[in-house]
């Protein structure tokens, strides 16, 4: 930065010791006063923000990847394990359902303790995950698979309501959705890494000897990597910058523990009326997204017997274009602030999505199935961070970690009650009766979107924090009119 502020600061926080005009200068800038007659805080924005999120994408990814991993080749678990379809959808919806019952002791536990120790207690349950899977890989232990499927699962309750949270601690107001969508771009890329990679390392083969092999390798490969990005978050990661990065920020940290009620937040959350119907429609249109990655699979194999491989590379497409989705999404978001008119756009259009892919799918022709899928990607993965940042903004002061995890319990409770009732529908009625009974879905959350009543708070909290022009009137000492003359510049980059 090239205001006063930042030339008396390094990257690991202010100068001590200061002497002469320079102490001044920066006793000053912390000084200002804001619009309220309140005191305002230096803020500043450290590099190794990006470090910090890049490795929560890391194992983020990690943990998004074993979600998928079982039901993108569920025809050769089922071999495998020798069991049935519903067993294998299990393997994904465990991450479902663990999820709604351990979020709120999750959540109080991220605002208690902090993002470190979130951060290390979601790599632990991670890794262990991954190495009783490596122990699973015998025909008769599917009952090991699925516990360490539920140890990672368990690692995901930790993990999903972080971005927005990690975003606010670290990142400044014109930069918080860019840095959420990275956030969420990591569980996106781990998603698309679980559709590609399981049908390339477990062919379908019939010699149960040369199988158990191959699920072994895929199984080896997701411990070693998980145990390494462990290491890594031990060593790296850390709770929050020296500095605050934002005015909204700053009033958090300043808040007494004793002001603050984990109940009494989950209360005020639930009587938000916008913020409630946002936690449905997103809860819907996420729920949709979980059903159709894990009946992908299904789906594809009914209408294009053995492209068990394409069946991924289609997950693959979905993923990929949700990601470039989430990432323009969250930059126009930065520029704009236009959260209600972006997110019902975005909501209209996946609907859309829908609607052309579930009418496309049984016509024969797999390149029409890849540019569909892609387009629904595109749109319903990229609505992943708009609903989070959305979130914060309607909830603002209240524990982004909170707003988060009532968003992805939705999630969730929808994603199971979507994937059960479409694979009972598919069965029964065929691929195109399971995709409009999505389509359904997507409609009222459409609806309850365009009726959200857009109050951004935290975007006026920041407003509200700019320095102003000091009158005279105001009968400030000409010390404090000079501080706010000289850091002036720093507080106008907050919107």
């Amino acid at each position: 930065m090239g205001d006063r502020c930042a030339q008396h600061t390094t990257e690991n926080g202010p100068h001590l010791g200061l002497k002469g005009p320079a102490a001044t200068d920066q006793t000053e800038c912390n000084r200002i006063i804001n619009r309220e007659g309140v005191s305002g805080v230096s803020t500043r924005l450290y590099k190794r923000r990006w470090m910090i999120v890049f490795l929560f994408s890391i194992y983020s990814l990690s943990n998004a990847y074993q979600w998928i991993q079982f039901g993108i080749i569920s025809n050769i678990i089922m071999k495998f394990y020798n069991v049935e379809a519903f067993a294998v959808d299990w393997l994904s919806m465990i991450y479902m359902l663990t999820y709604i019952p351990f979020i709120f002791p999750v959540t109080w536990l991220l605002d208690k303790k902090g993002l470190r120790v979130t951060a290390l207690i979601a790599n632990a349950l991670n890794c262990t995950g991954t190495w009783i899977k490596v122990a699973s890989a015998k025909p008769t232990l599917f009952w090991m698979a699925m516990l360490g499927q539920f140890a990672s699962s368990f690692a995901q309750v930790f993990i999903l309501g972080m971005p927005s949270r990690l975003a606010s601690v670290w990142f400044g107001a014109n930069e918080v959705s860019t840095a959420c969508s990275i956030g969420v771009f990591g569980n996106q890329l781990g998603i698309a890494i679980g559709f590609l990679v399981p049908p390339i390392l477990v062919p379908n083969v019939d010699d149960m000897d040369e199988l158990a092999y191959h699920i072994r390798i895929m199984f080896y490969i997701s411990a070693g990597m998980a145990t390494v990005i462990f290491v890594l978050v031990v060593i790296v990661f850390q709770e929050k910058p020296e500095i605050p990065p934002t005015q909204a920020q700053a009033q958090a940290r300043n808040m007494q523990p004793d002001e603050y009620s984990y109940t009494a937040s989950i209360l005020r959350l639930l009587r938000n009326k916008p913020f409630m119907l946002l936690v449905v429609s997103y809860g819907l249109n996420v729920g949709c997204f979980y059903a159709i990655s894990t009946l992908l699979n299904r789906m594809i194999i009914d209408h294009y017997p053995g492209e068990e491989v394409n069946a991924g590379r289609i997950g693959l497409t979905i993923v990929i274009a949700g990601m470039a989705g989430s990432l323009i999404c969250g930059i126009w978001l930065d520029k704009t602030k236009t959260y209600k008119q972006t997110t019902l756009a975005v909501y209209i259009l996946s609907l859309t999505g829908m609607l052309v892919y579930a009418f496309t799918l049984n016509l024969g022709h797999l390149w029409v199935v890849f540019v569909t899928a892609g387009v629904l990607g595109f749109f319903m993965t990229g609505y992943l961070p708009l609903g989070f940042e959305y979130a914060v903004e309607l909830t603002y002061p209240e524990s982004e970690g909170t707003s988060s995890g009532l968003l992805n319990c939705s999630a969730q409770i929808f994603g199971i009650i979507f994937t059960i009732s479409q694979g009972k529908i598919i069965d029964k009625w065929g691929t195109l009766a399971g995709n409009m009974f999505l389509c359904i879905f997507l409609l009222i959350g459409t609806i309850m979107t365009g009726i959200i009543k857009s109050d951004l708070r935290r975007q006026k909290a920041n407003q509200q924090a700019e320095v102003q022009t000091v009158s005279p009137a105001d009968s400030l000492s000409s010390m404090q009119d000079y501080g706010a003359t000289s850091c002036g510049s720093h507080w106008q980059q907050q919107p």
